[in-house]
């Protein structure tokens, strides 16, 4: 969970947001978290909780915790909530004591149609808040928190950005020992139990499932996408691609390099890889130089979407990038295009302090894969690089 740092910047997040959007209450509903929390709990709570628990957080500042005896010692030590209750035989009176109290005119519940990280009440939960409401004036106060937990989310706090910065910094640490690992004859496995290593080695983790993160795809014959490492190998002539972050302090990375096993006597790749390449480099460049405070999603994926079919190239069937924080795949705006999957998504509009990821690729045929992906952030005047954006294909000698 996040320390009380974090946690009590993004309560003061909160509480701006919700004068932003005009809901006087965001109540985040919860029991047993570490097996079904809301995913706004690590950014606003900081622990987890066991029997059923409100917390109640009013744009006035004001901060509530209401949750079983056993874990009023626990949110307390967060240092970011005072007003903890705890209660024994129910949690339905005092809850509806604090609402009477607080008399908010709304209340916001984290439910969402296409937001997985704004989705946080279980329809149990939800029905079960209805039947201890529903005798009283607020159940008619309930709504959707909306766009509440999803900003709160999006917008990075200074120590949430500090703490992505040096994931991604580890990561390109990974990426350069790699690098000095790889030669012709290694199999996608063998590169797998090496970068798990490095995990090892710094006792950090994965930034999704360590079965498949790195992600290896080793030449024309390998499986492009979410998959587990085979035991084919790499050979000159072939492109090696890589998709791999790190998990440290609780915050994300996700980045993707391309490589290229020269052959005996070649200096470089073949041109139409490098063709390739430069038309990815494109993209990724063109999007980042359009980025900046209020684009639309969907119009920062349009931008790399127009090169491909000046290119004639085939339509990718995935987003340009999505948010990057607490974790790989961080919910809100979609740097992608308006299908139905995507919801509302694509439609919201990029704001400051958000992290995102630039990944784009293609197949190179009788070569393999190729793809870059970039961690950004977005500033006040447009956005700025987590580090180096690689702009030419690494090349690994034949011997």
């Amino acid at each position: 969970m996040a320390d009380g740092n974090i946690v009590s910047e993004k309560l003061a997040q909160a509480v701006a947001i919700l004068e932003e959007e005009n809901l006087d209450l965001w109540m985040i509903m919860a029991r047993e978290s570490d097996v079904l929390g809301d995913p706004s709990m690590p950014l606003v709570v900081g622990t987890s909780v066991t029997w059923e628990s409100a917390f109640l957080i009013s744009r006035t500042g004001e901060h509530v915790a209401i949750v079983g005896t056993g874990d009023v010692a626990n949110v307390k030590q967060t240092g970011a909530w005072d007003n903890v209750i705890g209660y024994v035989q129910g949690i339905s009176e005092p809850l509806q004591a604090e609402l009477a109290r607080l008399d908010p005119q709304t209340i916001g519940l984290s439910y969402s149609l296409d937001n997985n990280m704004a989705d946080g009440i279980t329809y149990g939960m939800y029905l079960l808040l209805e039947e201890q409401l529903k005798e009283t004036p607020f159940w008619s106060r309930v709504q959707s928190a909306g766009e509440v937990p999803t900003k709160v989310r999006s917008r990075k706090s200074a120590s949430e950005q500090a703490r992505i910065r040096r994931a991604v910094d580890t990561t390109v640490r990974i990426w350069e020992t790699t690098e000095r690992f790889l030669r012709p004859g290694v199999s996608e496995q063998d590169i797998s139990n090496f970068m798990h290593g490095q995990l090892e080695e710094r006792r950090i983790g994965s930034s999704w499932d360590w079965n498949y993160c790195p992600t290896v795809t080793a030449g024309p014959d390998s499986p492009v996408g979410h998959v587990g490492p085979t035991e084919l190998r790499t050979q000159p002539g072939q492109l090696l691609q890589i998709d791999f972050g790190v998990n440290e302090d609780d915050y994300s990375s996700d980045m993707q390099r391309t490589f290229y096993f020269l052959r005996a006597g070649e200096t470089d790749a073949p041109d139409d890889v490098k063709r390739m390449f430069g038309i990815i480099d494109r993209c990724i460049q063109e999007a980042a130089a359009f980025i900046k405070p209020g684009v639309l999603g969907w119009e920062v994926d349009a931008v790399a979407r127009r090169i491909f079919e000046a290119e004639g190239l085939a339509e990718w069937q995935y987003a340009l990038g999505h948010q990057m924080g607490r974790a790989c795949h961080d919910g809100g705006t979609v740097l992608g295009p308006r299908w139905e999957r995507y919801g509302r998504r694509p439609y919201g509009a990029l704001a400051a302090d958000e992290v995102y990821t630039l990944e784009i690729g293609c197949s190179v045929p009788g070569y393999g894969f190729l793809s870059m992906e970039e961690d950004i952030v977005v500033t006040d005047t447009g956005c700025t690089f987590l580090a180096a954006p690689q702009r030419a294909l690494i090349l690994i000698a034949a011997s």
